[in-house]
C-alpha cells in the first residue's frame, strides 16, 4: 500500500467516525497503524470498560472477537463492531460450555496433562459436574457464553486477588494453564486449570529466555503471565501488558526485554523514546490480531460489519461475572 494510499483510508476512517459519532479501540497487540489510528489503546478489559464511559453510538474494536463480546457486554446500548469476524482467540477457542472444541493440533501444548489439568476434549459443563459447587474463575480472554457459565472473571494481572477473594479452598481456572499455575504458586488455594495456553506465549522457552539475556545482559526481563511457569519464576517483573507499559516507564533501568507479544514494542517505545527494548522471540506474533487493517476499520464503519449482538441469557449473566471482578478491584 503506498503513502497516498494510507494517507486516503486514514481521512476517510477518520471522516466517517466523525460522522457516526464512532470510537475506534485498538488492542496492544494490533498493527502500528491501528495502534496509530485509534482512540484508545490498551488490553482488551481496559478498552471495554473505558468505551462504557464514552458517549458515542458505534464502537468499533480492533483485536479479536472476545474482546469486542466484552464491550458489548458492558455497553449494551451502543453498536459494538468487531473489525475482523474471522480473528479468533485459539486460547479462548480451546473451551466450550457444552460441546468440546475440535483438537488444536498446530500449536504445542501438553500430550498427557497432569490430573489437576482438564484436557480440552472436556467442557465446562463436565468440570463443574465434577467438582460441584467449586467456583469458575474465568479469566477476559473466553468467550461471553464461557463467562456466563462462570462465577467470575479475571485478567492476567488480577488473578491472584480474585482466587483469593473467594471463600472456597478450592477453584477452577479457565483455560489458560499458565495463568493458572502461576495463580496456583502464588495462593494456598487449590487451583483446578484446563489444558488451554495462548501459542504465542506457550512457544517462549528456558533457552530463548537465557540466549536473549546473554545478549542483552543489562535488561530488565517482563514476562506475561500466559508464558510458562518456568520462565515465570526467573523473570525480573511477571504483569500484564499494561503493566508492561507501567513498569517501564517508572523503572530506573534503561533496558527491557519484553516477553509478550510483539504488538507491544510499538507503545513501550513511543512511549519511552530514552529507553530500548528487545523482544524475547521475533516471532512472538499473534496473525490473529494482525487480520485487522486500515481497510477492515473503513469496511466497519461504512458496511456495519461485523455488529456483535448477544442474547440477554448470555449478556446479563457474563457482566454479573465481569461486575462481580470489578467490585473486589
Amino acid at each position: 500500500m503506498s503513502f497516498d494510499d494510507t494517507a486516503f483510508l486514514r481521512d476517510e476512517i477518520l471522516r466517517l467516525k466523525e460522522h457516526r459519532r464512532a470510537i475506534i479501540l485498538s488492542h496492544n497487540y494490533q498493527r502500528e497503524e491501528i495502534q496509530e489510528i485509534a482512540d484508545f489503546v490498551g488490553d482488551s478489559l481496559e478498552l471495554s470498560r473505558t468505551a462504557a464511559t464514552i458517549e458515542c453510538d458505534i464502537i468499533l474494536f480492533a483485536g479479536v472477537t472476545f474482546m469486542a463480546e466484552s464491550a458489548a457486554i458492558l455497553s449494551p446500548d451502543k453498536m459494538v463492531f468487531t473489525t475482523e469476524m474471522d480473528a479468533l482467540c485459539p486460547m479462548a477457542d480451546m473451551i466450550r460450555v457444552n460441546s468440546p472444541r475440535s483438537p488444536i493440533k498446530k500449536f504445542p501444548g501438553f500430550e498427557n496433562p497432569p490430573n489437576f489439568i482438564f484436557p480440552r476434549d472436556f467442557t465446562l459443563k463436565e468440570i463443574k459436574k465434577k467438582y460441584p459447587g467449586v467456583p469458575v474463575v474465568a479469566y477476559v480472554n473466553t468467550t461471553a457464553d464461557v463467562k456466563a457459565e462462570s462465577n467470575i472473571c479475571c485478567t492476567s494481572a488480577n488473578v491472584v486477588k480474585v482466587v483469593d477473594s473467594l471463600p472456597d479452598e478450592k477453584v477452577i481456572c479457565i483455560p489458560d494453564k499458565n495463568l493458572s499455575l502461576w495463580a496456583a504458586k502464588n495462593t494456598k488455594k487449590k487451583v483446578i486449570a484446563w489444558d488451554g495456553f495462548c501459542h504465542v506465549h506457550e512457544r517462549a522457552s528456558m533457552s530463548d529466555v537465557k540466549k536473549t539475556r546473554a545478549e542483552h545482559p543489562y535488561a530488565l526481563f517482563m514476562a506475561h503471565p500466559e508464558c510458562r511457569l518456568e520462565i515465570l519464576e526467573i523473570a525480573d517483573h511477571v504483569t500484564s501488558t499494561s503493566g508492561m507499559l507501567r513498569f517501564a516507564k517508572t523503572s530506573p533501568a534503561k533496558e527491557f526485554i519484553v516477553g509478550t507479544e510483539i504488538g507491544l514494542l510499538h507503545r513501550l517505545r513511543k512511549e519511552n523514546p530514552d529507553k530500548v527494548f528487545y523482544p524475547l522471540r521475533e516471532d512472538m506474533v499473534c496473525p490473529e490480531m494482525k487480520k485487522t487493517t486500515l481497510k477492515s476499520l473503513l469496511r466497519a464503519l461504512k458496511e456495519d460489519t461485523y455488529l456483535i449482538k448477544l442474547p440477554d441469557e448470555i449478556r446479563i449473566p457474563a457482566k454479573k461475572a465481569l461486575d462481580r471482578m470489578l467490585e473486589i478491584l
